[in-house]
């Protein structure tokens, strides 16, 4: 009989759409540095496009190559829209110091960001991945089948990445898309 000591791991992942902010990278006293951006993620509809904040810490060589690449574009307050992937979501509380907030307890989500599937510097297609066979939509009943294979092998199912809102954002016809800069 044999028997198995490496460990499992359930992934959770957040796929979207956002703009990249705070591109920068951090030093520490002890330790490697490593560098870090802002994503102000696009949610809701379409026609009242809200934002959610993500600090992440850049994970990866592809990644870190594409935030660099972005960082003067970030720095000149060019909209750098991306599709990612990120991974590792926790929270971080922290005290305001100043503003009509200051004393007061905020929160901010954190993240690894992961993986970068395409960039567009105001409304202009500079990156494209190539596209890999867990990047493209499957169709419902194949997904269906594969939910039932993983549950007969004891495997979770890979779930799709791709956002039913994808295709519109991503070829830019959603509304504010690239008029829209994020604010947080």
């Amino acid at each position: 009989m044999t028997t198995s000591t490496d460990k499992q791991f359930f992934d959770l992942h957040i796929t979207g759409v956002g703009y990249l902010n705070r591109v920068r990278e951090v030093s520490l006293k002890r330790g490697t540095p490593f560098w870090a951006c802002d994503i102000a993620a696009l949610n809701g509809p379409s026609d009242d496009v809200g934002y959610t904040r993500f600090d992440c810490r850049v994970s990866g060589r592809e990644a870190e190559r594409l935030v660099k690449k972005c960082e003067q574009a970030v720095n000149m307050k060019k909209k750098v829209l991306i599709g990612f992937r990120l991974g590792d979501l926790w929270t971080d509380t922290f005290t305001y110091s100043k503003g009509d907030r200051a004393g007061q307890t905020g929160v901010s989500l954190k993240a690894r960001l992961l993986y970068i599937s395409w960039i567009k510097v105001d409304g202009e297609m500079v990156y494209q991945a190539t596209r890999r066979d867990s990047d493209q939509a499957q169709p419902v009943e194949s997904q269906d089948q594969q939910s039932e294979a993983a549950q007969a092998s004891g495997n979770a199912p890979e779930a799709s990445p791709v956002p039913s809102s994808y295709a519109a954002v991503h070829s830019g016809e959603a509304a504010g898309s690239f008029d829209s800069p994020a604010t947080h």
